[in-house]
């Protein structure tokens, strides 16, 4: 028989085998358990005004992302057992020191960015920023990164260590404005007018989005041929949009309505 068929030797190969699965296996356990835990304390706490939602997804993103980190490593260390002393390791000056040994500083530098993006609430999931050349909604915050989807569906994922400059286009009223051009002949106070009565029948169409106005602000540019009129409105997050194709729409209409091309 084969020295590695023998008997002691089937047995220790075995209980490795076993060590390993149970290793693994409670690792997934804990993750799972931890997950849910995560998802119902949050769950279970009142809400805090405007806003809470958002962050309370983040936190749980985030949360979810330090127990991934810290289950894996353990599960990791304790397959590495049999191999070297694990202890000065879990003692917790190991870990920074095999860490920085490996070149670690910017995973440190991404973990410490993600905390300081929760606690100063730069911005959550669901939000709609730019950073850098990248923008789009948060479908995700972790320790170490920030998922973003732009809207033609590309996911970028970004080390929270690089991001620099965060805009965010989800908190507080932004601005929508449509410019508008007439020709320099036609009768500006009509035109005026229509667009004023345009102005008007946007802020009712659409009252959740429109914050403020529509209104007239005047003539903006004088061209040759031409005259600029600019219309302003102060709207919801992530309206300006729509807004805007709904006051052009309602300019053309009511100028039309009034022989003004």
């Amino acid at each position: 028989m084969p020295q590695f068929l023998e008997t002691s030797n089937l047995y220790a190969i075995g209980h490795a085998l076993l060590r390993i699965v149970a290793i693994l296996a409670t690792a997934r356990v804990g993750l799972a358990v931890g997950n849910a835990l995560i998802g119902r304390a949050l769950k279970q706490a009142p809400p805090r005004g405007d806003g809470y939602e958002r962050r309370a997804l983040t936190l749980a993103a985030i949360l979810r992302s330090a127990l991934r980190y810290a289950v894996n490593l353990l599960a990791l260390l304790l397959l590495l057992q049999p191999f070297l002393d694990i202890r000065p390791l879990l003692a917790g000056a190991g870990v920074l020191g095999l860490a920085i040994g490996f070149g670690a500083q910017s995973l440190i530098r991404d973990v410490i960015s993600g905390f300081f993006i929760l606690f100063e609430d730069q911005f959550a999931v669901g939000d709609y920023i730019a950073l850098g050349e990248a923008a789009g909604l948060v479908e995700e915050v972790g320790l170490r990164i920030t998922r973003l989807r732009d809207s033609g569906g590309q996911l970028h994922i970004i080390p929270n260590g690089r991001i620099e400059r965060v805009t965010n286009h989800s908190r507080g009223p932004q601005r929508a404005q449509v410019d508008i051009t007439i020709a320099r002949q036609e009768n500006l106070q009509r035109a005026l007018e229509s667009l004023e009565q345009a102005c008007r029948e946007t802020a009712v169409a659409l009252p959740a989005q429109v914050k403020e106005g529509p209104k007239v602000l005047g003539v903006v540019d004088l061209r040759p041929a031409e005259v600029q009129i600019r219309l302003v409105a102060s709207v919801a997050p992530l309206t300006q949009g729509e807004v805007e194709r709904e006051l052009r729409r309602r300019a053309k209409e009511s100028l039309d309505r009034r022989g003004d091309k």
